[in-house]
């Protein structure tokens, strides 16, 4: 992916990873557009990062993504660049009765948002030159953490989706590419202040240096053992990591 001149719009732009993605993006030169459901997160954000832009969106709503969608391709014809990066983890019980909210909720925004975002701009974007379509997923959709059963089915889900849809776009000059972060200090489950995750910034930064390259999987070096996994053999490391986990979360 080309790193300036864009015009590129983030879901789930006001924290975290999302965030971090559109400074370092702006700071590049690009046109830069965040959404997200909270007014005051958008609006500290872009107060802090002059030129910017944001729109509210509930990405769980369709109509809020109709509406978002044409806005966008009125107000920033040149728009070239969708990141789905919305999205929400909490604990579940999948050995339960598992919360139907939560399962409709999570599903809802991890999974049918971005499908419905891309949906309602692909045809915009298969028109742009140095066309992107980029999806936050987890190396959780490839190592599942069980106390998030249902958040890491969607990225999962996700990572399938995007496999999908780069085949069917392959030669339509529009790039789909998966971003599939370890665990990083952010909001997520608590996160900001575990030591044994990624410091915001040092993902930022390497997750540039590989955004700029011809990768379609966007893995810091972090990453990469999780996304290693998938074989015969694989509940090896999803047993190891969930007894560290279940440790990790259990003692808070």
């Amino acid at each position: 992916m080309k790193l300036t001149g864009n015009t590129i719009f983030i879901t789930g732009g006001g924290s975290g990873i999302g965030r971090g993605l559109a400074e370092a993006l702006h700071e590049r030169g690009n046109t830069v557009i965040i959404s997200g459901r909270r007014r005051a997160n958008l609006d500290a954000v872009v107060a802090a990062n002059p030129g910017m832009a944001a729109v509210e969106l509930d990405i769980a709503d369709p109509a809020s993504i109709d509406a978002v969608a044409a806005g966008l391709i009125a107000d920033h014809p040149d728009l070239n660049v969708l990141i789905n990066n919305a999205g929400i983890m909490l604990p579940d019980q999948a050995a339960g009765r598992i919360d139907d909210k939560l399962l409709v909720d999570t599903v809802t925004t991890n999974l049918v948002g971005p499908i419905r975002m891309t949906s309602a701009l692909v045809e915009h974007l298969r028109a742009r030159n140095d066309a992107v379509i980029a999806y936050t997923s987890s190396v959780l959709g490839f190592v599942p953490m069980a106390a998030t059963a249902v958040y890491s089915a969607t990225k999962a889900a996700l990572h399938s989706y995007a496999l999908s849809q780069r085949f069917l776009l392959k030669g339509t000059g529009v790039r789909v590419l998966e971003i599939a972060p370890p665990w990083v200090r952010t909001d997520l489950m608590n996160s900001r202040e575990a030591e044994e995750a990624m410091p915001l910034d040092q993902f930022i930064a390497q997750t540039m240096a590989v955004l700029g390259t011809d990768a379609d999987e966007i893995l810091v070096e972090g990453a990469k053992a999780f996304r290693a996994n998938v074989g015969p053999n694989e509940h090896g490391l999803v047993d190891s990591f969930n007894a560290f986990a279940s440790a990790r979360f259990a003692g808070g």
